[in-house]
């Protein structure tokens, strides 16, 4: 049980000499200050997988163009736990590159940070932070989305999940075409994790959408018909919420918050969505909820605000903060790998413990095994969203009179 809020209890420490697994280090090696604050997140995620409850993520930065998608996310995606993902515009862009026909092992390369930028654009090499790779990584990738999006299959407005489940298909193919590892896209195609972009418009996949609608406007190509349905994807995201909340075994919702921006207020947001302006009733926030971001909460950013303040809007339930959530003010990239090796090497331990006594009775002996050891196949939201957002259509008409006194407002003449 995390030990976060007024309680007290004896400061333990431990020498790491003496640990014989991450798990260790994490509970009896980080005593005070940020550590302590790591040691919490760590506690509070144990905490919530032990308990079985689904776990959303919202993850900030270039994950896929600097490979920390095949180190950590992965991973962790493939254990099951994960209901859905928010992410940017451009994770899901750059995902594509490696398996260009084009790409090789020596596409992506580490540059210093605080080189030459002005001879890396001499020689039309692109850096994002400390990983370097050609421009014509670039125009091969706006090549392949365009290729994509002219297909008949996206000619309808559709959500930004259901576009990013077929980018994933495509991805795969591509992937497995050219012998490359499998994706983030792939991944949670194969999965059926639904991807929210909270901004679409800012990141390349769009710009591609842009540029076949321009040359539709131009009168230089014919049929493009694909268009984002924004209502219907906010609205999605709000029936996985409810769905978290009235339908998974836990009936509770864990959110892992890694940087901050759009992903992080996305998924965040379900909650005032569902109770403040569609108003249906009894929806609470998430029970657990955990945050490394490097934005220090003087700043007033969104990236920045802790989640005991998230609390006052609702998004984080008040009855339970003080124990169930934690804020971090880290670079999450230098500690992810870590968090991730400790909770997979606790569901291995399961795992072996379970092939020796077998499920029954391990989890008899040890609740907490189940919710480590949940099918790996996962929630497969995104297989599931039609019924869901149908069950949300359905509360909404069930609270139509209410819904019809919050749309008005005496306005100044104009």
């Amino acid at each position: 049980m995390s030990e976060t809020g007024p309680t007290r209890r004896a400061l333990r420490t431990r020498r790491v000499d003496e640990c014989a697994t991450l798990r260790e280090v994490f509970l009896d090696c980080l005593p005070a200050f940020g550590g302590r604050s790591l040691r919490q997140i760590y506690s509070i995620l144990d905490e919530a997988i032990g308990e079985g409850v689904p776990l959303t993520l919202a993850i900030s930065g270039p994950v896929t163009v600097s490979g920390q998608h095949f180190t950590w996310l992965l991973p962790l995606l493939e254990t099951g736990w994960v209901a859905y993902l928010s992410t940017t515009d451009a994770v899901c862009y750059h995902d594509g590159h490696r398996a260009l026909d084009t790409s090789n092992a020596s596409t992506f390369q580490e540059v210093p940070i605080f080189g030459d930028d002005g001879a890396l654009r001499d020689e039309r090499t692109i850096r994002v932070t400390d990983v370097a790779f050609d421009e014509d990584v670039l125009l091969d990738q706006d090549r392949f989305l365009t290729a994509c999006l002219a297909r008949p299959e996206f000619q309808r407005k559709m959500t930004g999940t259901e576009l990013r489940y077929l980018l994933g298909r495509y991805y795969a193919a591509q992937e497995a075409r050219n012998g490359v590892e499998r994706g983030l896209l792939a991944t949670c195609h194969q999965m059926a994790i639904p991807v929210l972009v909270g901004a679409p418009a800012d990141g390349s996949v769009f710009l591609n959408s842009m540029k076949l609608w321009a040359m539709k406007e131009a009168g230089i190509a014919e049929g493009y018909g694909f268009e984002l349905d924004l209502h219907a994807e906010v609205f999605e995201s709000c029936a996985y919420h409810r769905w978290g909340l009235f339908e998974s075994d836990a009936r509770r919702l864990a959110t892992f918050i890694l940087g901050g921006g759009v992903p992080k207020n996305y998924n965040l947001q379900p909650e005032p969505a569902l109770s403040q302006v569609l108003g249906i009733p009894n929806v609470s926030g998430y029970h657990f909820d955990v945050q490394i971001t490097t934005a220090p909460v003087t700043d007033g950013s969104l990236s920045s605000c802790p989640p005991a303040e998230a609390v006052t809007w609702g998004k984080v339930d008040k009855d339970v903060y003080q124990k169930t959530t934690e804020s971090l003010q880290a670079d999450y990239t230098l500690v992810i790998p870590f968090l991730v090796k400790a909770l997979l090497d606790t569901r291995a331990a399961y795992e072996r413990r379970a092939a020796e006594t077998g499920e029954e009775k391990l989890f008899g002996e040890d609740p907490r095994a189940s919710g480590y050891l949940r099918p790996r196949s996962g929630y497969r939201l995104f297989e599931k969203r039609q019924r869901l957002c149908k069950a949300l259509i359905d509360d909404v008409r069930e609270n139509a009179e209410w819904l019809r006194e919050s749309i008005g407002y005496p306005l100044a003449a104009t």
